[in-house]
């Protein structure tokens, strides 16, 4: 070492010595989700659960591997049980697993274990019930392809049928049968975080093949109202699908629009009203934001739902 390095060394071991042992970097600034249960008159109007304490889920729940967050709920009903399927982003791989809860009451949930798993990344496992059988398909871009998944033996073990579409960066797909045929809507992005584009699909069969809409893509590069924000319902006749708001941020409020003309050559929608149907609440699990639903009717006419929400980890 020369004598001008010597010195410059020499000088930042005193300046160490002086300053005392110095703070870790800060975290760089990053969203944590959390999950929790809604009810309402409708599944345009939904406020948390009176009788739970959100959030019902979070990282802190999760046992089997080490979770940042949870987001992305699904649920379905099945044995007298209502059975919660979520994003896990394992922080161990960084990628996105599939975990299971259960609950006897929805008020209650007990985490379970990591269902599905693979070499990239899952999420938004979307699980419906179709000819007596359970059926998922969890978003999974990195793969390049939409897969469909059945329950082995439900709600734990579930083997890979194959994939419904392949070659691009499919995220959040959503399917749901109308006039006696299956629809897919999902997100077309190379920026993951910041949609725009909405892909409509069709078939006659779950297993396709599936053709894309001529009208496709339905939304083009409106990053307001594009990418899928939960299940697909039908409510008083109308076909409901939910999208997240992701400008100026990711995910920051969940808005609702009615397709109101759909067949295999036409497509229109309008947005229902309030909108936003989800948004941060300012304070707490979900004072940033909110990009998820999914609702379910029950006898009495009220509606359930689990949602999601996040604030930043600062």
């Amino acid at each position: 070492m020369n004598a001008a390095l010597l010195k410059q060394a020499i000088a930042k071991s005193i300046r160490r010595v002086i300053r005392g042992p110095q703070p870790p970097p800060p975290k760089p600034k990053a969203p944590v989700f959390s999950i929790g249960m809604y009810t309402g008159e409708s599944p345009l109007a939904l406020r948390p659960a009176a009788n739970v304490k959100n959030p019902v889920l979070t990282a802190a729940s999760v046992s089997d591997v080490p979770a940042v967050f949870v987001a992305d709920p699904f649920m379905i009903q099945a044995g007298g049980l209502w059975h919660m399927f979520f994003e896990v982003l394992n922080g161990r791989s960084g990628l996105g697993e599939i975990g299971v809860a259960s609950s006897s009451d929805a008020v209650q949930w007990k985490y379970r274990q990591i269902v599905l798993r693979e070499p990239f990344h899952l999420s938004y496992p979307y699980v419906f019930e179709w000819e007596n059988e359970y059926y998922m398909i969890p978003e999974s871009y990195q793969a390049r392809s939409v897969r469909l998944y059945k329950a082995v033996d439900f709600p734990l073990a579930w083997s890979f049928v194959g994939d419904l579409l392949t070659g691009d960066d499919f995220e959040d797909s959503s399917v749901f049968r109308f006039n006696d045929r299956w629809w897919l809507l999902n997100d077309l992005s190379r920026a993951p975080y910041y949609a725009g584009t909405l892909r409509l699909f069709f078939s006659d069969r779950l297993d396709g093949p599936w053709t894309e809409h001529p009208k496709s893509p339905v939304v083009d590069q409106d990053p307001h109202i594009a990418r899928p924000a939960g299940r697909v319902v039908t409510w008083n006749g109308k076909v409901i699908r939910f999208t997240q708001d992701c400008s100026p941020v990711y995910g920051i409020q969940v808005r609702a629009f009615e397709l109101t003309e759909l067949t295999p050559t036409t497509f229109r929608e309008q947005e229902l009203n309030p909108s936003p149907v989800l948004q941060g609440s300012g304070s707490g699990w979900n004072e940033s934001g909110m990009h998820h639903l999914d609702p379910h009717l029950q006898p009495d006419g009220q509606w359930i739902a689990c949602v999601d929400g996040w604030h930043w980890n600062s």
